[in-house]
């Protein structure tokens, strides 16, 4: 453990004293929580993180250590930095290849350790979303993420393909995780992947349906995305939004979306499907949300902690989102029905 003075500083003036255990760097993002209690390796990689200084409020992390990238949400670590208030360097588990310490320096990601996560978390909950720095050695300025277009960073760079089936899915990446990836080549369905600003109406593909991803950031930074889908929309084919999709699909059809006091983070978020009794336990990693609802859709899920939406669904065509993931990993596994929903409409 190295011992160079490190600290951790919010937009508010406050500055915590800290001890580093991650790459040695000043960084600055936004400040994002998250109360889940396992999945930091499926968390770490996830696109949809980028930009942020990650708090996890559980407080013992690293105890398994870091599994190979068979198990990564993404080939790498997008987290700008990761806070945390126990950190075990002695992992104890049989797919573990390194030390969470290890993979944090080989990947040049900052870390810290603070006495007190939950006290972040509650601060965060109380003022909203702040920006924040980690300081080690020279100090460095804010910056805010959702002032750039973190989506172009994240997307491939080409069209992809994957898997074998008789019906075609076009999968738009706007920082696409892995899981969201196997769950449809499970289903025996060819995968077409392409960039966030793939131009789909100048575009031969032949595609039985399509699947929007989750990313980073303010949707409505994704323009060349959103024009895609409104394009899409007038084909009536099979729509499945997720996370960002959501939000995207949302200004597409014409709805509007917002920015969440301190966003929805973690692998514990109750959904009830409106008009049901059902509830579904969800995993959820955004900042924005849906606030109109688009003409021609209706309210698909509910948030019940805040009341927030967390889906849409149009009233007679094939076409819907959802706000988390049914994806999961890390969390609950009660949404995956979604998927077989969408492949039942090719």
């Amino acid at each position: 453990m190295i011992n160079q003075p490190s600290y951790l500083e919010l937009q508010d003036g406050s500055r915590i004293e800290a001890t580093s255990f991650g790459y040695q760097q000043s960084i600055s993002g936004e400040l994002a929580f998250s109360t889940g209690m396992v999945g930091y390796p499926e968390s770490l990689t996830d696109p949809s993180y980028s930009g942020q200084l990650l708090v996890l409020s559980y407080p013992l992390i690293g105890n398994y250590g870091v599994p190979s990238q068979d198990f990564w949400e993404s080939s790498r670590i997008h987290v700008s930095g990761l806070v945390v208030a126990q950190y075990v360097d002695t992992p104890s588990h049989w797919q573990s290849t390194m030390t969470l310490s290890a993979w944090l320096i080989k990947q040049k990601i900052p870390a810290l350790i603070v006495e007190d996560t939950r006290f972040l978390v509650q601060k965060i909950r109380t003022n909203g979303a702040m920006l924040g720095k980690i300081i080690i050695g020279p100090d460095i300025k804010f910056s805010d993420p959702n002032k750039v277009n973190l989506v172009s960073a994240v997307s491939c760079k080409s069209v992809q393909t994957y898997g074998k089936g008789k019906k075609v899915v076009v999968l738009i990446d706007c920082g696409v995780k892995r899981n969201i990836l196997r769950s449809l080549i499970k289903r025996k369905v060819k995968v077409i992947k392409v960039p966030w600003n793939y131009d789909l109406a100048a575009s031969s593909l032949v595609y039985d349906g399509i699947v929007v991803s989750n990313g980073p950031g303010d949707p409505k930074m994704c323009n060349e995305t959103i024009n895609a889908i409104t394009y899409a929309l007038t084909k009536n084919k099979p729509l499945l939004g997720i996370c960002l999709g959501n939000q995207l699909l949302a200004l597409a059809a014409g709805g509007d979306t917002y920015k969440l006091k301190f966003g929805h983070r973690g692998q514990n978020q109750p959904c009830r499907e409106i008009g049901t009794s059902r509830c579904f336990l969800t995993t959820q990693n955004h900042g924005y949300a849906v606030g109109k609802i688009p003409r021609g859709f209706k309210p698909w899920f509910e948030n019940l902690n805040d009341k927030t939406n967390e889906g849409i669904i149009h009233t007679s065509k094939p076409f819907f989102s959802v706000q988390f993931h049914p994806e999961a990993c890390p969390g609950p596994v009660d949404t995956q029905w979604i998927f077989d929903k969408f492949i039942s409409c090719l």
